[in-house]
C-alpha cells in the first residue's frame, strides 16, 4: 500500500482526514465492531445511532417490520462505549437521530470529546421517523434544523449534516446550513424517480459493473426478486460546489473508482462508501490505493473536469483566454465575474510563479494550459524545460482555482 503519510491535506476544523474515503453509516450495521474492519478508510461514519426514548421506540418498531437499527437503553453511554472502542482506529464520526435539541447537545460534548465528528441525520426516511419530525423531515423543516445546527455549534464540535438529494431545493439547504455554522455537508446524491425513469432505456450494469457517463451513474440492486433501478445525481454536487464552501462528502452508488472520480470531479471533496462495502469489504482499500495513487501522479484527487466538459467553478482555473464563444462565457456569468476581470485575476496570480512561463503554449502561458491529465504536447514540453513536476504543476492551478473564487460574486 502506498504511504499516505502527507499526501492529502484535508482539513475540517481541528480534524484532518488522512485520505478521502469514508464508510457511510447504515443503521443496524457500521457499529464499532464492524468499523474495526476499515481501518484504512480516511472517516468511519458509526451510526446511525438513536439518541431519546422516541427514536429508539420507533427504532423498535422499524426492527418489527424487518428493518436493522441501532436501540439502546442508556443512548449517551452507548454513544460513549462506541467512540471510545474505535479510538485510534481513523478519524470518526457519529449519525445520530433525536426528537428534540436537549440529547443532540448532549452528543455533541461526548463527541467532542473524543475529537470526533458529530452527524446530524436529515436523511432517514422511514414513517416511524418522520411522523417525529426526524431525519428527512428535517429537510422540509429548515429553520428547525438550522436552530439544531447553530446551538450545537456552540459547543464547539465539528459539524455534518447528512441530507437526501433532490428532496427540497437542494443549492437553498446547503447554504442555509452553511449560513447556521455546520462545517460539512453529506449528501445522498440519489437522483429523482423521473431523471431514474429517464433513463428506463439505457442498459443496467450489474453494482460492480457500472455504466457510467457525465452526469449519472445507474446500477441495480436486487430485493426481494425485484429490481431496483438508483443512481447518483452529480448534477447536484456541482451546484453546491458552486454555491458553497461547504466540505462536502458526496455518496451513492459508489461501487468502484469511476463512480468515486465522478463525485470527485463534480466538486466533492470525499466520497462515502455504504452497499459497496458491505458486500466487498475490500472496496474501501481498493478505493484508498486507486485515490492515493491518482493524488501521487496528479496533486489534486478532486480536481474538476473542464468548464466545457462540464465542470464545476473551479475548472476556471483550467480555462484559456476568453476570446470565442464558449462554455467560459456562461460559468463567468455565473460566478458574476467579467471576463476582463478574469483575465485580470489570472494573470496577476500568475506573476512570479512558474505558470507564468510558456512561451510556445497556445497563448504564451501556462496561466491558460489545461489540467495535467488531459495531453498536450505544447504544456508539457514547458513543463519539462523549466522543471516543473505534473503535481507542483497541478498544486498551482488548485491554488489558482481558490484565488480566483474568492473575486465570485455572492
Amino acid at each position: 500500500m502506498i504511504n499516505i503519510k502527507d499526501l492529502f491535506n484535508i482539513r475540517i476544523g481541528n480534524i484532518s482526514p488522512k485520505n478521502p474515503i469514508a464508510l457511510a453509516p447504515v443503521a443496524g450495521i457500521t457499529d464499532s465492531k464492524f468499523a474495526s474492519r476499515f481501518k484504512n478508510a480516511g472517516l468511519v461514519i458509526l451510526g446511525g445511532y438513536n439518541l431519546d426514548d422516541r427514536t429508539n421506540k420507533a427504532a423498535l418498531k422499524e426492527i418489527a417490520r424487518g428493518r436493522s437499527e441501532f436501540v439502546s437503553d442508556d443512548p449517551m453511554e452507548f454513544l460513549r462505549s462506541e467512540l471510545e472502542a474505535t479510538e485510534g482506529l481513523t478519524t470518526i464520526a457519529v449519525n445520530v437521530r433525536a426528537a428534540a435539541i436537549e440529547p443532540f447537545i448532549e452528543a455533541a460534548r461526548i463527541t467532542k470529546e473524543f475529537d470526533a465528528i458529530l452527524e446530524i441525520n436529515a436523511h432517514c426516511r422511514q414513517p416511524e421517523m418522520l411522523d417525529l419530525g426526524v431525519g428527512e423531515a428535517l429537510l422540509k423543516d429548515l429553520p428547525r434544523l438550522c436552530d439544531y445546527i447553530r446551538e450545537i455549534k456552540k459547543t464547539g464540535v465539528v459539524l455534518s449534516v447528512k441530507t437526501r438529494a433532490n428532496v427540497v431545493n437542494d443549492v437553498e439547504l446547503a447554504v442555509s446550513i452553511r449560513n447556521a455554522g455546520a462545517d460539512i455537508i453529506h449528501i445522498d446524491a440519489m437522483q429523482t424517480q423521473n431523471d431514474m425513469n429517464a433513463h428506463g432505456a439505457m442498459h443496467i450494469h450489474n453494482a460492480m459493473n457500472t455504466h457510467m457517463n457525465t452526469h449519472s451513474t445507474i446500477h441495480t440492486r436486487h430485493t426481494r426478486g425485484t429490481i431496483h433501478q438508483q443512481g447518483m445525481d452529480t448534477g447536484v454536487i456541482k451546484r453546491i460546489r458552486n454555491s458553497t464552501d461547504l466540505f462536502i462528502i458526496g455518496n451513492n452508488s459508489i461501487v468502484d473508482f469511476e463512480s468515486a472520480k465522478e463525485m470527485f470531479s463534480h466538486g466533492a471533496d470525499m466520497v462515502s462508501v455504504a452497499r459497496a462495502a458491505l458486500s466487498n469489504p475490500g472496496t474501501i482499500d481498493y478505493l484508498v490505493d486507486e485515490v492515493c495513487s491518482l493524488q501521487s501522479l496528479t496533486g489534486w484527487y478532486n480536481a474538476p473536469k473542464h468548464i466545457c466538459a462540464g465542470g464545476d467553478l473551479r475548472a476556471l482555473a483550467f480555462c484559456c483566454l476568453p476570446v470565442k464563444p464558449c462554455a467560459l462565457h456562461s460559468a463567468l456569468k455565473q460566478a458574476g465575474i467579467s471576463a476582463e476581470e478574469f483575465m485580470r485575476i489570472k494573470i496577476d496570480f500568475a506573476r512570479k510563479t512558474p505558470i507564468e512561463y510558456g512561451e510556445g503554449t497556445c497563448f504564451g502561458s501556462m496561466t491558460w494550459c489545461c489540467k495535467i491529465t488531459k495531453p498536450c504536447f505544447l504544456r508539457d514540453g514547458v513543463l519539462e524545460y523549466t522543471g516543473l513536476s505534473d503535481v507542483e504543476y497541478m498544486h498551482i492551478k488548485k491554488r489558482l482555482s481558490e484565488h480566483i473564487l474568492k473575486h465570485r460574486k455572492k
